[in-house]
């Protein structure tokens, strides 16, 4: 059951990563409550927050969110697509977040933004992935079984001779 518990989680994660990085490199799923997005937009808020180069930045985002969600659904190379999101997660709460304080925005007031509690719940989950990785139903995971049964198959033959 821990393998499908990994997989939910991977799953999750990767639908919200991978909306979020397309959002930021092409603007998908524009609209009011989200914004235009788009490499431009994403640019310019950037910028607003004092990171600099903002472009350049904006690009390693959204890729890194979009690869790495995608990376998350085979489950493949988990445990280094999931810490280089969690700094992404990490960055988005000190430069955007941390100001407005813990809770999100849920009365929706214009003057005030989203607070961090939903970025806390992302860089937990990313951090369990971290350090238990992909598990057994992942391509993580069946290398992991595959190169453990090959050392097996090595030792019996070597206790033979």
């Amino acid at each position: 059951m821990n393998g499908l518990g990994l997989v939910v989680l991977r799953l999750a994660l990767a639908v919200v990563f991978v909306a979020h990085g397309a959002h930021k490199l092409f603007g998908l799923w524009a609209g009011p409550a989200i914004g235009v997005g788009g490499l431009d937009m994403t640019a310019q808020q950037f910028a607003s927050l004092g990171l600099n180069p903002s472009f350049l930045l904006a690009v390693t985002v959204g890729v890194v969110e979009t690869l790495g969600g995608l990376l998350l659904v085979v489950g493949w190379f988990t445990r280094f697509a999931a810490p280089a999101m969690g700094l992404v997660t990490l960055l988005t709460m000190w430069k955007g977040q941390w100001a407005n304080g813990f809770f999100l925005n849920w009365t929706g007031l214009t003057d005030r933004g989203q607070g961090f509690e939903f970025s806390l719940i992302l860089l937990g989950a990313l951090l369990c992935l971290t350090f238990i990785g992909g598990g057994e139903w992942s391509l993580d995971g069946q290398r992991e079984a595959s190169r453990a049964s090959r050392q097996a198959g090595r030792a019996r033959l070597r206790g033979k001779f």
